[in-house]
């Protein structure tokens, strides 16, 4: 029997012990699991207490039970739940006794949310939206995802997807009726304004991915800066808890420490690096070499000195922000606070310092000066480099090239018209096949592994 034929199984709760674990079962043998472990198929979408046996009779547990007969369920097929005591011991005894039925097997990774998708439960980018759900960390992740798992770009792709049929329709009717006069202007015209139509709503979608995709990503910020300046005491401020050791001497950070964060619903991940210096340690120097390379590929530096380095701007397109730490034990104090600024606050910077990307904030990471100061700085940051709301309609690079694609061979279209309707019909053909594969309809099965081999098990 094809894998796909066969009956899957997973715990689709948190991983034991808990209080209640929940099985599920999907596929044709879900009846047959059902009636011989809890006596009798269930009252459908009810739940019922049972008490679930194995093949010997013995008993597995106190149980309820759910059962959803095909089509209405989650993954279209015959879907039963087992709602247990969530003891490994119980979940064991479960698990035989599902595993000794023919052609019933554990689940891989997505195939629950996958075979949704291939009933026609959902669409692909529906699919995507399931697992950004499942995977937010921040408020904002989980209500764009929200946003996502409506349908709003599937739904729009569909329309625009019939759009761009009925314009095809147009251009082949008039190609068919090209010996009749007027017939085929009467029959193109209203194609290429359809056609020019759907390239302004296509068009004002991209330009807003942007931000919907770097909020499913997140915010990456990078503490960087030279050896004993107190960048792991700054991340275990900014973090609030211990994640780096802190240590009086030089070169204590070797490899770079991540963090996340959840600063007032923006996702962002804090790196500590290793300190910037000239160093014959081979280990260091490989710290020193990751430092500038991931401090090069974050989307904000913060760079640490306590006055007493060089202000040498790190290497990277990214915006850097100057960060003067120990004010408690440094002049920093005097050379930031001014008359009408408090020292811990960030102040302009002057003409020689505006590479360093606009702000300059003075601190005390090991007392918390500055550090509410500098919280609100990052976020600020994250809202306008995330956007302050998740209108966007595109989560995923995938997404965004198909969209970008259809925009460009619909662009073609209407310049192939001066060549022939036969030209502008195939690219409006192919236009509509790259949304058929944004919504997983059209040639996609290479990309599906991909895909759902990324959800977690039992989803």
């Amino acid at each position: 029997m094809h894998p796909r034929e066969q009956t899957i199984f997973a715990l689709s709760s948190g991983r034991p012990p808990s209080a209640i674990a929940i099985v599920r079962v999907s596929g044709p043998q879900a009846a047959t699991v059902l009636t011989a472990l809890a006596g009798r198929v269930t009252t459908p979408r009810t739940a019922t207490r049972v008490l679930l046996r194995a093949a010997n009779q013995q008993p597995i547990d106190d149980a309820v039970v759910l059962w959803f007969p095909a089509p209405a369920s989650a993954t279209g097929e015959d879907v039963a739940e087992f709602h247990v005591h969530g003891g490994r011991a119980v979940l064991a005894a479960l698990f035989a006794a599902l595993s000794a039925f023919e052609n019933v097997r554990a689940a891989e990774p997505g195939e629950f949310t996958r075979r949704a998708f291939e009933n026609g439960k959902l669409d692909l980018t529906e699919a995507e939206a399931l697992d950004d759900l499942i995977h937010a960390d921040t408020d904002r992740q989980r209500r764009q995802a929200l946003r996502h798992l409506k349908g709003l770009l599937g739904d729009r792709a569909r329309n625009w997807r019939d759009q761009i049929i009925e314009a095809s329709a147009l251009i082949e009717a008039g190609i068919d009726f090209s010996d009749e006069g007027d017939v085929p202007t009467e029959l193109t015209a209203p194609a290429l304004a359809k056609v020019k139509a759907l390239l302004g709503q296509i068009r004002e979608v991209l330009a807003a991915h942007g931000r919907s995709e770097r909020l499913r990503d997140g915010l990456v910020v990078a503490i960087a800066g030279p050896p004993n300046v107190g960048k792991s005491t700054l991340i275990n401020a900014l973090a609030r808890r211990e994640v780096a050791i802190v240590s009086p001497h030089a070169g204590t950070t070797r490899d770079i420490i991540e963090v996340q964060l959840d600063l007032d619903g923006y996702p962002v991940t804090l790196i500590d690096t290793a300190g910037v210096r000239e160093t014959d340690d081979p280990v260091e120097q490989e710290g020193v070499r990751r430092a500038r390379a991931r401090a090069s590929e974050a989307d904000l530096v913060l760079w640490l000195v306590d006055g007493l380095h060089e202000k040498s701007r790190p290497e990277g397109a990214a915006p850097v922000w100057m960060v003067r730490n120990k004010i408690d034990l440094t002049a920093v104090v005097a050379e930031a606070a001014r008359p009408g600024i408090d020292a811990a606050s960030p102040r302009p910077l002057a003409d020689s310092e505006q590479g360093w990307g606009g702000a300059d904030f003075a601190i005390s990471a090991s007392r918390g000066d500055g550090i509410p100061e500098l919280t609100a700085g990052l976020i600020g940051f994250a809202r306008d480099y995330l956007g302050a709301d998740e209108d966007g309609l595109i989560g995923r690079e995938r997404q965004r090239k198909l969209l970008e694609q259809t925009v460009s061979l619909l662009q073609q279209s209407i310049i192939a018209m001066d060549d022939g309707e036969e030209f502008a019909a195939e690219e409006l053909r192919a236009a509509g096949q790259a949304l058929g594969r944004l919504l997983g309809r059209v040639d996609v099965e290479d990309i599906l592994d991909a895909i759902f081999r990324d959800f977690c098990i039992g989803k």
